[in-house]
């Protein structure tokens, strides 16, 4: 929904099947259009309405793409030897995950896992929150969160859970030169004990003023752009 969603799914091959489009939005966006029709995707016209009722925005931008599903499964993701991965552990707010997915996509992780009971990748919100992200690196859902992260340690990646009470700092002592999988929980409640238990590390993020804590997109992109610039380092 949206231009930034529309160009970053013509960014993959296949992956946009056709778009609708008021006429003031297709003037407004020409060159989109014309990308698109270079590319076998229909372009179709409607009316105001029409695209209201398409669209979940409050104010909708005037174009919507219709797309494939574009998740992976966790196996072929590591089959590539991802270095940097981002485990979202029922994660509910389709806002949250979306963010997630563009801090990721920013950071040059290689994956994200909807892991547990986390929002659907598809979500409208997610997928505008994802600002085009969703189609630039690997999705994977993952029903059973803890077969994920085991999967991920039985690859070599060290798993690393973002917890306020953890045992290491992040700038001080977290293992990030290697292969890593950023464990992040729940907006409300964290991570479960039993999926925390699971990871090599507890890591929390230090704060030196008055604030209880950082929200979970907040988070996971200190978190993500930490191991990043250390394993850009080494």
């Amino acid at each position: 929904d949206g231009p930034k969603a529309v160009e970053g799914a013509l960014e993959v091959p296949g992956a946009l099947v056709e778009v609708f489009a008021t006429p003031a939005a297709t003037e407004r966006y020409a060159a989109l259009a014309g990308t698109a029709q270079e590319s076998g995707v229909a372009w179709t016209l409607v009316d105001d309405r029409a695209l209201a009722s398409l669209s979940e925005a409050v104010s909708p931008a005037g174009l919507v793409g219709v797309c494939r599903f574009l998740d992976t499964d966790l196996e072929s993701v590591l089959a590539t030897a991802p270095r940097l991965v981002a485990v979202c552990a029922d994660v509910r707010d389709p806002g949250n995950a979306g963010t997630v997915l563009r801090c990721a996509d920013a950071a040059g992780a290689d994956a994200v896992v909807l892991a547990g009971s986390s929002v659907d990748a598809y979500n409208p919100k997610t997928v505008r929150a994802s600002v085009g992200s969703l189609f630039h690196l690997p999705v994977v859902l993952a029903p059973d969160a803890a077969a994920a992260v085991r999967a991920l340690q039985a690859a070599g990646l060290q798993v690393l859970a973002a917890d306020g009470a953890g045992e290491r700092d992040l700038y001080d002592s977290a293992p990030l030169a290697g292969p890593v999988a950023w464990l992040f929980g729940n907006e409300a409640w964290g991570l479960p004990a039993e999926l925390a238990d699971l990871a090599d590390h507890r890591v929390s993020i230090p704060i030196h003023g008055r604030a209880e804590s950082l929200n979970l997109s907040t988070a996971a992109a200190l978190c993500l752009y930490e191991t990043a610039r250390t394993q850009r380092r080494t």
